[in-house]
């Protein structure tokens, strides 16, 4: 049987029997198999594969029993999860795959500096060779529930003592002893790219710079990996956390949702190495953001606890405001409001004690302004909403917020773009809720405009949502009808690679 299909197991095998779970998320899915049989392909090409070419009678197979092998399972995985906003396993398919080493793929790590420090570049370095080398996703899957939970839990139990280096014969010259170790300044240069990575990805979104972040932080985990004093590798362990923390955002905004969160998996080992719980907690509430976008508010909320109980004598009042904010959006995408209130009033009486806090906020919680939190709480009310089957009493809590969260974004959608476009659609989404269609399609063109100025799938996908949703709602409606075919114009589908 041909490789160049994807095939699998032997066709005559007696075991082979319908794959009724495959069979059961394909009719849901509403494909057809040649469509389906495209997707694949198309994603096999976005992401390196190009030896995989898929049609209808392989599909079919599939649904008769075959395995596919690998990376089909992980291409199928994806495409149901996106599809469908939830996770869908590669076992939720009915499909079985060799698992890789712990060390190439999952999350449950150990939790030790020099490992650390090997699979950050080993990853980082898989990723940078992924044009090159093909399918970076065929060695990952998504986490969930508690093959997620657990692991990261051991983000709080205390990391064995370090060995107590080695004494260095004395036949080894200083020089030689000072290879490799950096300066005060080329160490605070290091934060300050840093730092400027972080504003082009507010500004610019994570299509435009991944690849110069991941090879920056395969760069400092070189750096890791030579003879450094203490105080030197904890400052660039906190490089290497940022850097990580921002290459999963990154990953996360253009749809790379495995990557994302291994990025996320070794950030937050980073940070521990860093001994730097309050950016633990940051990279936490990464991890929650992405567990809400996949349907898994219930893994998003026990991460932001564990990210609450881990920074709880640390954290300044401006990551714990952020921090309530998410469990906010957490509970109400669980559908309960009353303790969606209670986070939302404790990230609004929290992020006011801000300005009295003696020391000035790590540069990687700035972003979260007062625009921010007008805007996470005014998701968080609007969430509630459709949970709550479409309450206008719910977007009416939203309305005012959001409105204010725009207005504030756009003095400033120069430096925070994607930000701007992102509550854009969120307007509009409130005005559909408020059977508003035509003040709704207004927002969303501003919002088309807003998303051609960023490199953002996470941006442009919600656009497509909200646009589907007015057409479910208002197709006939003549704005309406321009809009989609605006939308077709100017943000029309396509598979790029990243």
């Amino acid at each position: 049987m041909s490789g160049n299909g994807g095939g699998g197991t032997n066709a005559a095998s007696p075991e082979k029997r319908p794959n009724e779970l495959l069979a059961s998320w394909f009719v849901r899915s509403g494909w057809s198999k040649g469509e389906l049989a495209r997707q694949v392909n198309r994603r096999a090409r976005q992401l390196g594969a190009n030896h995989i070419s898929t049609d209808t009678s392989r599909v079919r197979r599939w649904l008769d029993g075959e395995n596919p092998r690998e990376p089909i399972p992980r291409i199928l995985s994806e495409l149901f999860s996106e599809r469908f906003g939830v996770v869908v396993s590669v076992e939720d398919l009915g499909l079985r795959t060799t698992r890789p080493a712990p060390s190439a793929t999952g999350v449950d790590l150990p939790w030790t500096g020099p490992q650390t420090v090997a699979l950050l570049s080993e990853f980082s370095r898989s990723d940078l060779m992924l044009a090159r080398r093909g399918f970076l996703g065929s060695s990952l899957a998504l986490s969930a529930g508690p093959s997620l939970i657990e692991p990261m839990q051991r983000w709080l139990v205390p990391a064995p003592p370090a060995p107590l280096p080695r004494p260095e014969p004395e036949s080894v010259s200083s020089s030689a002893r000072a290879r490799g170790r950096l300066s005060k300044p080329e160490l605070d240069l290091l934060e300050t790219t840093t730092v400027m990575f972080r504003q082009w990805d507010a500004q610019c979104g994570g299509g435009l710079r991944r690849k110069a972040v991941v090879g920056q932080l395969h760069e400092v985990t070189d750096l890791l990996q030579e003879p450094q004093p203490e105080a030197t590798a904890r400052r660039l362990f906190k490089v290497a956390a940022e850097l990580a923390e921002l290459a999963g955002w990154m990953s996360y905004d253009v749809g790379l949702q495995p990557t994302a969160q291994k990025y996320f998996v070794l950030a937050l080992h980073a940070a521990k190495e860093a001994g730097d719980r309050p950016l633990g907690s940051y990279v936490l509430s990464s991890m929650s953001r992405q567990m809400i976008h996949l349907g898994r508010p219930e893994d998003a909320l026990e991460l932001i606890h564990l990210a609450q109980y881990g920074s709880r004598d640390c954290a300044s009042p401006r990551v714990q405001s952020m921090l309530y904010a998410m469990e906010a959006r957490a509970y109400a995408n669980m559908g309960q409001p009353g303790r969606c209130k209670r986070a939302v009033r404790m990230a609004e009486d929290t992020f006011a004690e801000a300005g009295e806090w003696d020391e000035p906020d790590a540069d990687w919680i700035r972003f979260f302004s007062e625009a921010e939190l007008y805007a996470e709480n005014s998701h968080s009310f609007r969430d509630l909403a459709y949970v709550a089957g479409r309450s206008p009493t719910y977007a009416s809590l939203a309305e005012p917020l959001m409105r204010r969260a725009v207005e504030l974004f756009g003095r400033e959608s120069g430096e925070h773009q994607r930000s701007y476009a992102l509550n854009l659609i969120g307007m509009a989404t409130v005005h559909l809720l408020q059977r508003e269609p035509e003040q709704s399609t207004i927002l969303a063109t501003e919002a088309i405009k807003a998303a051609k100025k960023v490199r953002s799938e996470r941006v442009n996908t919600r656009i497509r949502k909200t646009v589907d949703t007015a057409v479910r709602d208002f197709g006939g409606l003549a704005e309406v009808v321009e809009l989609t075919e605006r939308l077709a114009i100017e943000l029309p589908e396509t598979a790029e690679a990243v």
